[in-house]
């Protein structure tokens, strides 16, 4: 028996990347599964590069080899090696087979990588995941995403224990073996990498609905889950036929196999996963109901069933050729996922969502040590390049595209994209070459935008010229450099825009080289500095810039807090009306900062007053536009954080806008969207109770023991958990006496449901001040609290660390010095958690002296542990490197 090494830390570099010398043409596995000990017998059909002369080399880590032939010829030990994380044979020609035996262990499996147990050892089930290097942990194999083989696959196990079994592709037989075993097979004809194979065996029950695609095939569509949950997949049912549907509309594309299986598990690293025919998602993403799942959570099991989906054609149809193409399959279906949301819900609503994640998780990476461009150019590993970096800002570069091709233009450049690169692993160049050609256009300028690191910075200044009835518009760009780039570029930013006159209706624009008379147009800004003269401007207008957040960039205007209570009274671009009250909302706290009121406070308060009386806005954009820039957001604009400082700041911006609008107003309107409550998942209801969280909010800070009483009822009342959440905030929040029998309440009543109980840690990290800290070391120590399981990791630690600034940065540093502690014992289990959880230390080194310093210590902590995985070990040291 020989057992390979865990990989080396070297890194792999884009520089470097050379095709694969061998492929594997078809593979065919067996497995016999048990839980502590699994067996898998591959066979692998090879194929080498005439023009590469090298010794055939497979992945593999933490296998146990029981036997190798090749060509039906069992081969002595000096006819292969085991080298670091590598089997390597000698011998072997174009056209051989190779076969390997080898032995798991998927209940030993805490890393939930390769093939491993969810849940108990008697109730559990076996599954996989194999993204991004996941396979090597099953089997010696190229384990490369442009290694594309087609699979045959055979699964054996004890029919009791493992009653279902499933695999990707198309069933292709099943029967029953001696010993009260049987076996299932199945063959999937597209080839695949090696990334996309999945298998799930155990005791599951299902639902499943008939489907028949836009070309007529028939597919049998099934989810799985364990039985106690197997009513709450129907919403996820409904979501992927919504999906499938629109996939065809929007983009002509139709799902290709007989069958396509869906299982949920709450033992899970990722939101889900796209194997071919098998997705496999995290339960907090696929199971839904009204009692347990806000409305918040419905969007977003909306939105994974899409994007999981949507990968079928973005990511497995035409997959990526490396890892440094990351964004090729998940910026692109991010994007895809976006647009049939806003299909499916609010497009302005949905946009302002998505716009606030960029703002709250990848602007803070651009600015920190962790930095990296969409495309990197090396890593250590993966796994840790999967970011908002990659996704988010990765779907904003897709969207600028898209705007800048148009609607049919964009879909005639993925209908050529899909059709040149079905089946083969492409890159970048491949995507923006077929967009650009199918509509004339050179679009590898924005492959620079691919490269580079950072947030571009935008700055507008307007000059209005009455004499000459001309406004000039000046547009600068400049993008500060990152940890892994002193030197930055001109990028292309195509900059959507309107002028607005001072009574509040749009202007018609005349710009030279644009159709004159249009209200909105896009002008592309490419150099450091350039100016837009508009011609016949009877006076000086009021600019709305970036409309649609055009481009992922940090715009720096002049505009004055009249100018932005004008654009939030009266802009007709639901984000760009958002925006406006957005960079109000920041002048009237910087001004509070200062110690001052100012004319923004002012003009804040009063637009948003007057919006609150008028019954034509819409309840939930009304919701978000009455709340400021987050904690985490505001902190991007100081040269020093100071948690403690921007939360006063933060406070007391609402507490004058509470006021502003009055108690009785804001009691009067709340009772009146209580007495419309239901738990209805309609567009109206949904904004009904947004509306009533945030005027809760509001209340409480104006009369804390009126809202604590409000709080209280809507908890009692409450026919839904988004009211029922959105109260136990409230006095969580506000330290309310109430908050302790509610939160007894809620743990008896959920004590056993995983995902709601999630819920309950969650929300208790949400206490201010030094009492989180205390209330967090108190959770960890609850008996339904474990470091093994992901989803209740982040509900403790991730919720804390990333949401409660205040709670997390404690100036004696003790916030730092548990989590540091916690990621070390973590990074045992679990490395991938361990590695994504410590970037809530990305942005240390702008914190205060004080915290600075205390930070630093605690990093410098985890960095000293010997043994730390090459996940964690890549990021603190990117952390602490100059």
């Amino acid at each position: 028996m020989n057992t390979v090494s865990e990989q080396s830390t070297a890194p792999i570099r884009l520089s470097d990347y050379r095709a694969p010398a061998w492929r594997v043409e078809r593979v065919e596995l067996v497995f016999d599964l048990d839980i502590d000990s699994s067996e898998v017998t591959s066979r692998l059909h090879l194929r080498r590069d005439p023009a590469q002369d090298e010794t055939l080399r497979l992945d593999g880590e933490g296998l146990d080899l029981l036997s190798i032939s090749l060509d039906g010829v069992a081969l002595e030990p000096g006819q292969f090696r085991l080298v670091d994380s590598a089997l390597e044979v000698e011998g072997v020609k174009d056209g051989s087979v190779l076969e390997t035996r080898v032995r798991t262990h998927p209940a030993a499996n805490t890393a939930l990588e390769g093939l491993y147990l969810s849940g108990s050892r008697e109730a559990g089930f076996l599954l996989t995941q194999c993204e991004a290097e996941g396979f090597r942990h099953i089997t010696f194999f190229p384990d490369r995403p442009d290694v594309l083989a087609s699979y045959t696959v055979t699964l054996r196990a004890d029919k009791t224990r493992f009653p279902v079994l499933l695999a990707g592709g198309n069933p292709d037989g099943a029967g029953e073996l001696e010993g009260g075993r049987h076996w299932a097979r199945f063959v999937d004809p597209h080839p695949k990498p090696s990334y996309l194979f999945a298998l799930v065996a155990g005791r599951l029950e299902k639902i499943e609905r008939d489907y028949v695609t836009a070309d007529q095939r028939p597919v049998k569509l099934v989810i799985w889950s364990e039985a106690n949950v197997i009513d709450r997949c129907h919403y996820a049912m409904d979501a992927l036929e919504r999906s499938m549907r629109w996939d065809e509309e929007a983009y002509g594309r139709n799902y290709d196999l007989d069958v396509f299986h869906v299982v949920a598990t709450h033992d899970f690293n990722m939101g889900a996963m796209e194997n071919k025919g098998l997705n496999i998602f995290n339960a907090k993403y696929l199971l839904a109901d009204p009692d347990s799942t806000t409305d918040d959570e419905y969007r977003a099991v909306e939105a994974v069933v899409a994007h999981e989906y949507f990968h079928n054609w973005s990511g497995n149809r035409v997959t990526c050729r490396d890892w440094f193409q990351l964004s090729l399959k998940e910026g692109l279906t991010v994007f895809r996922e976006q647009q049939f949301s806003q299909d499916m819900n609010s497009a302005p609503l949905k946009r302002i969502e998505d716009v606030s994640l960029l703002r709250r998780a990848q602007f803070p990476e651009d600015a920190g040590p962790l930095a990296h461009p969409v495309r990197p150019a090396q890593y250590s590993e993966i796994n840790n390049f999967y970011t908002a970096t990659v996704y988010e800002k990765g779907a904003e570069l897709v969207r600028m595209v898209s705007g800048r091709l148009g609607t049919e233009g964009f879909r005639r450049g993925m209908d050529r994209y899909f059709a040149r690169n079905d089946g083969r692993a492409a890159t970048l160049e491949d995507f923006l070459g077929a967009l650009g050609e199918a509509n004339g256009v050179d679009l590898s300028p924005y492959l620079s935008w691919y490269a580079q690191s950072g947030t571009p910075r935008l700055k507008a200044r307007g000059s209005f010229d009455a004499g000459k009835r001309e406004y000039t518009l000046t547009l600068s760009q400049h993008t500060i450099a990152t940890p892994n780039q002193p030197e930055t570029q001109a990028l292309p930013i195509p900059v959507k825009l309107a002028l607005f006159h001072r009574d509040g209706h749009l202007l018609p624009l005349h710009l030279d080289g644009y159709t004159a008379g249009e209200t909105e147009l896009v002008v592309i800004v490419d150099k450091g500095e350039q100016q837009f003269v508009f011609r016949d401007v009877a006076s000086e207008p009021v600019p709305s810039l970036l409309r649609g957040f055009s481009a992922p960039v940090i715009l720096e205007s002049q505009s004055s807090p009249g100018d932005l209570a004008l654009l939030l009274r009266h802009d007709v671009d639901g984000f760009n009306r958002w925006e406006a009250g957005q960079q109000l909302a920041v002048a009237a706290y910087e001004a509070l900062r200062q110690g001052t009121s100012g004319d923004a406070v002012s003009a804040w308060c009063d637009a948003l007053a007057a919006l609150f009386d008028d019954t034509a806005v819409d309840d939930a954009l009304l919701a978000e536009l009455m709340t400021p820039p987050g904690e985490i957001e505001l902190a991007e604009r100081e040269r020093e954080v100071d948690p403690d400082l921007i939360h006063a700041a933060r406070r007391a911006l609402q507490q004058a806008l509470a006021e502003r609008i009055g108690r009785d107003a804001l009691e009067a309107r709340y009772t009146a969207l209580a007495g419309e409550t239901t738990a209805d998942l309609d567009a109206a209801s949904q904004a009904r109770r947004r509306l009533k969280r945030r005027v809760l909010e509001l209340l409480s800070l104006l009369d804390a023991s009126r809202g604590h009483v409000l709080a209280t009822l809507q908890y009692d009342n409450a026919p839904s958990m988004t009211d029922r959440l959105a109260a136990l905030s409230v006095l969580v929040r506000t330290d309310a006496p109430q908050a302790a029998a509610a939160l007894t309440h809620f743990r008896e009543r959920y004590a056993d449901n995983p995902l709601a109980l999630d819920k309950w840690f969650n929300v208790q990290t949400q206490r201010q001040g030094a009492a989180s800290l205390v209330r967090v070391q108190e959770l960890e120590r609850d008996p339904s609290f474990t470091l093994k399981n992901p989803n209740r990791v982040n509900a403790l630690f991730g919720a804390w660390a990333r949401s409660n600034p205040v709670g997390f940065h404690q100036a004696d540093g003790a916030g730092y010095r548990l989590l540091a502690e916690r990621l070390v014992q973590l990074d045992v289990l679990n490395p991938q958690v361990a590695a994504r959880l410590a970037t809530a230390f990305n942005g240390w080194r702008r914190l205060e002296p004080v915290r600075r310093e205390r930070a630093r210590a605690a990093v410098e902590q985890m960095a000293a542990q010997p043994g730390l995985s090459r996940n964690l070990t890549e990021i603190v040291q990117s952390m602490l490197r100059d």
